[in-house]
């Protein structure tokens, strides 16, 4: 009975000729939401014991991504920018334990606004009993900032003091994860939004430009392009950052091709004497991976945000305007869920220092366990691991070609090694990294122009920022 009057109110709703049509169109609807939703990671990892620290954690994105984290046993550290006592804090922190069943899912007050709140957090935790840290998720970039229906004023200065948190948290917290064992697989994931390619024409000139004492005045740009701006920064800074870890000395020692009991006889032979050039390749590359991720265009901190929607912004008209909207923006933006999975990816996947570790652990023992399982001949040789200082977006390393500096001599193609100072240290202090120039994203050249960029700002925002409270008080 209830099949025979579904029946009848399909056909008169619609008639049997216009049947093949509308299983079509329902279709190419169910596998144009698929496409758009973006793909899977096909990873897992257990993060039980592992602290993981996230910036924007009040956020659709920042809530979705601790609670996938805490669900799978990981400590997390959820930065909250308002006090202590504001909703968020007691009532979604509570309810993400119980959610997660994991107890462990802690907040802490950081006004990202704010160097003064940021050194005050991370001195906090620095000096605290537990200063251990597996991963840190800068999630509070994704954001877009600005919409087409509001005031541009403020808007630089908004973005540049989002950017200038990261490099300020990563610069201070960069001590501590220096001095963790060896052994631990640290990751830095900084999240940007995914109009980077809308600036890549002109970042380098923009860049350039900006750094220039005698250029007083900034280039207007269209609201995408400054995202996309801010955007290939973060990208710059994220592969310019591995470059100074793997030139810093905190790897592992390197270890003889020999095999055991293969050392000389006399004991006047040194035991091991490798030249310069096979003690560079035996290296093992950094504990400690930094990569950028796009998550994709999200429905809340896309395309609510560029319509001017925020947790606490917008009017009725443009709510309207985006219910309007919302088939559209349901078929072909991202929810939360999928918004995220290219950031467990990055999460996820082995880094290279383990796999040169079972390497290791096969050339000197044969018969282990682990020289079986990972050894040259293994299928787990042939497991995907990640790429250190890559962009990623659909669990997939972008391919991103930064124009270089304007009249920048290439080194051996794009490939090659250049002697350059660290990045905040002066001359006296030692000798200069040798920072790798791979090419990419720019190379070394745009990587140390974008770095002076974070350390010149970060100086005047300090500044201004300090006179700001000191007249508020």
């Amino acid at each position: 009975m209830v099949l025979q009057a579904a029946y009848t109110l399909v056909s008169d709703a619609i008639p049997p000729e216009y049947y093949w049509h509308v299983a079509i169109s329902a279709i190419v609807i169910v596998v144009t939401h698929a496409f758009a939703q973006g793909r899977t990671t096909n990873r897992e990892r257990d993060l039980h014991a592992r602290t993981i620290l996230v910036t924007g954690s009040f956020t659709p994105l920042g809530l979705t991504v601790i609670s996938n984290l805490a669900s799978r046993g990981a400590h997390v550290i959820a930065i909250s920018p308002y006090p202590l006592e504001h909703p968020f804090a007691t009532l979604l922190i509570p309810a993400l334990r119980e959610e997660t069943k994991n107890e462990h899912v802690y907040t802490e007050h950081a006004d990202l606004t704010s160097p003064k709140s940021i050194r005050e957090f991370c001195t906090k935790f620095l000096t605290g009993d537990d200063q251990r840290l597996d991963a840190v998720v800068f999630a509070h970039e994704y954001a877009c900032i600005g919409s087409f229906f509001g005031s541009k004023a403020q808007l630089k200065e908004q973005r540049e003091a989002a950017s200038l948190a990261t490099f300020l948290i990563s610069t201070l917290l960069l001590p501590a994860l220096l001095v963790a064992p060896v052994e631990r697989d640290i990751r830095i994931v900084h999240l940007v939004n995914p109009f980077y390619a809308a600036a890549n024409p002109t970042f380098t000139s923009d860049l350039v430009s900006s750094m220039s004492t005698e250029t007083q005045t900034t280039v207007s740009r269209p609201l995408l392009q400054m995202e996309g701006h801010r955007a290939l920064r973060t990208i710059v800074f994220s592969r310019h950052l591995q470059r100074i870890l793997n030139a810093l000395p905190n790897r592992a020692p390197t270890w003889d091709s020999k095999p055991p009991g293969s050392g000389p006889t006399s004991g006047n032979e040194p035991a091991s004497s490798p030249t310069p050039e096979k003690t560079a390749e035996s290296k093992l590359p950094s504990n400690i991976v930094a990569v950028s991720v796009c998550p994709g265009v999200s429905r809340a901190e896309t395309i609510r945000a560029l319509l001017g929607l925020g947790n606490e912004t917008g009017s009725w008209l443009l709510f309207l305007l985006y219910l309007l909207m919302y088939p559209a923006v349901w078929l072909l933006a991202k929810s939360p869920i999928m918004a995220v999975q290219s950031i467990l990816h990055a999460l996820f996947l082995p880094s290279p220092f383990k796999r040169a570790l079972a390497h290791l652990a096969a050339a000197t023992d044969p018969s282990s366990a682990n020289a079986t399982a990972s050894g040259p001949g293994s299928d787990n040789s042939f497991t995907e691991v990640i790429k250190p200082g890559a962009l990623y977006r659909e669990c997939s390393v972008v391919i991103l070609n930064v124009p270089l500096l304007p009249d920048a001599p290439s080194v051996n193609g794009g490939k090659g090694k250049e002697k350059a100072s660290t990045p905040g240290k002066k001359k006296e202090d030692g000798p200069d990294l040798e920072i790798e120039d791979d090419g990419e994203y720019g190379g070394e050249g745009v990587g140390r122009v974008v770095w002076e960029w974070y350390e010149t700002h970060l100086k005047a925002w300090e500044a201004v920022t300090e006179v700001k409270e000191t007249n508020s008080t």
